[in-house]
């Protein structure tokens, strides 16, 4: 998951950054507006963090260009103004999510994950992953464009995998996220799912990583 934070004032743009990379987000910090839609433009982000009180062109121009440049990620307005009206505009030019400074942190986090959580639902049934497609509604994947054959648990263990691509996923999260199979799994259990998914993945260029003590990891996809 990669944020972008636009925020004039370093220091509390660091503080935000130091927060959301502790929970495992990869954050891109920008001062100003105009590098702020550029940026937008040619990066992709599951989520902006934006000042309304930006040198050079406002937050509230740089959310109108995002929406009109059709990007569609959430975003998450902070200013120091609690105007009913700034919150009103913010809203109808497009924004998610309002909070006036000062806030605190932990607030600011779980309004982070609420907000990434709706744009993942918004972004559609399907998660794809290099060649890898995983249509979580209709409940069919295909690598490289033919079908993939998964047995329930192991689709439970990719789906964990692909919703945290580049961060460590504990066995604990793995089995819990296994849970509703209503019987206790064993460590040993997910590493015989994790090693029938490599058998599966790995020709095709997938690697899932063992982080030794911790858990388990899906590297981004590179082609060769």
């Amino acid at each position: 998951m990669r944020i972008l934070i636009v925020e004039d004032d370093i220091s509390l743009a660091a503080g935000i950054a130091r927060i959301l990379e502790a929970e495992g987000y990869a954050v891109d910090q920008i001062k100003s507006g105009e590098h702020a839609a550029m940026a937008a433009r040619h990066e992709s982000f599951n989520l902006v963090i934006l000042d309304v009180g930006l040198p050079g062109i406002d937050g509230f121009e740089v959310l109108r260009r995002l929406r009109v440049d059709g990007q569609a990620m959430p975003v998450l307005i902070l200013t120091a103004r609690d105007a009913l009206d700034d919150r009103v505009r913010g809203l109808d030019l497009g924004a998610d999510d309002y909070m006036a400074k000062p806030f605190a942190m932990p607030e600011l986090a779980a309004r982070v994950r609420a907000l990434i959580r709706r744009g993942q639902a918004r972004a559609g049934p399907k998660m794809i992953h290099g060649p890898l497609v995983l249509d979580t509604s209709a409940r069919r994947a295909t690598l490289g464009g033919e079908a993939l054959e998964l047995a329930a648990r192991e689709w439970a263990v990719l789906e964990v995998l692909l919703s945290r691509v580049e961060k460590i996923v504990s066995k604990e999260a793995i089995i819990q996220a296994m849970a509703n199979w209503g019987e206790e799994l064993s460590l040993n259990a997910i590493e015989v799912y994790v090693s029938r998914l490599r058998a599966k993945l790995e020709p095709a260029g997938i690697r899932i990583r063992t982080v030794r003590g911790f858990g388990y990891m899906l590297e981004d996809f590179k082609a060769d």
